[in-house]
């Protein structure tokens, strides 16, 4: 996405980016003979403006003028706002193993972070809005589980529909330059289109509805680590001593994570669950509930 951003405006990046990858998604549906019809459609627009208007949005607003490392890295303070909201809308809880993991990970993303260093302030800020746009679509997607049998390839595609209308809206007001169709950027929108926009996000929900939200969540910070590491190697961002500190702190908090995980398969798995889950499935304590 910060390669691309050398071709393109980032909010018509992003419309791009979401747009085409609906598309694709609903070409693919009947050839897979996946259900076409959308279902729970209040749900899935609100899960759309969160997850594809919300969170793509900001994150390609906070890259424009953001290092792609450290903007990887803000956007997934994502698992700790994912912690809060699965607490008090799913009832989910952490054991004391997990808070352990969970507070070697918090301090891990702090020496990331380096709040200490008032550099970018309003890059990182879309960058932690994007996080929480993603940890609240999250909470909506375990909502719409828990109440629809819905199909994931199909729910991807119309979340992604719903989500890329405003920012196409957005997009065409600014009144943007046209993008420059250089070899390099097709192939970069490709991928994005393709791979990091299109599969992921089936993926992402495919994980979301085999694995608790707060396990999902913690597991998923190894993501900005890789997301540091490619930006050294591809874009020459070199990461310093607090975030090289930071991110060992996290790989050790998912390795913590993962040793205190068992199989999912058995009793008290969830319905479908493949892989790990977490082994301290609790009961679901009181819980809000979204309308």
């Amino acid at each position: 996405m910060k390669f691309s951003l050398s071709y393109v405006e980032p909010l018509v990046f992003a419309a791009m980016r979401a747009g085409l990858s609906a598309v694709v998604l609903l070409l693919v549906l009947p050839v897979l003979h996946r259900p076409v019809k959308p279902r729970a459609l209040r749900m899935t627009a609100l899960l759309g403006l969160l997850q594809t208007t919300g969170f793509a949005g900001l994150v390609m607003a906070a890259l424009e003028s953001g290092g792609a490392g450290k903007t990887a890295m803000l956007v997934y303070s994502m698992p700790f706002w994912l912690l809060l909201m699965a607490w008090a809308v799913l009832g989910e809880r952490l054991r004391s193993a997990q808070w352990l993991a969970f507070a070697v990970a918090m301090g891990g993303m702090i020496l990331v972070l380096s709040p200490w260093e008032l550099r970018g302030v309003l890059s990182s800020l879309l960058a932690i809005g994007g996080g929480l746009c993603w940890a609240a679509s999250a909470t909506v997607v375990k909502v719409i589980q828990k109440r629809h049998e819905i199909d994931v390839l199909s729910l991807t595609a119309w979340q992604m529909l719903m989500g890329a209308v405003p920012l196409v809206a957005i997009a065409l007001l600014m009144a943007p330059a046209a993008p420059e169709w250089t070899p390099s950027f097709i192939w970069a929108l490709a991928y994005n289109v393709l791979l990091a926009n299109g599969l992921a996000w089936v993926l992402w929900l495919f994980v979301l509805r085999a694995l608790r939200a707060i396990t999902t969540g913690l597991a998923s910070l190894i993501i900005p680590v890789l997301g540091v590491l490619f930006s050294w190697a591809q874009l020459g961002e070199h990461p310093g001593g607090a975030e090289i500190a930071g991110m060992a702190l996290i790989v050790i908090a998912l390795g913590f994570l993962s040793s205190r995980a068992r199989p999912a398969i058995g009793a008290g798995a969830p319905r479908g669950a493949t892989g790990l889950a977490d082994a301290n499935l609790d009961r679901p304590t009181k819980r809000w509930r979204l309308p």
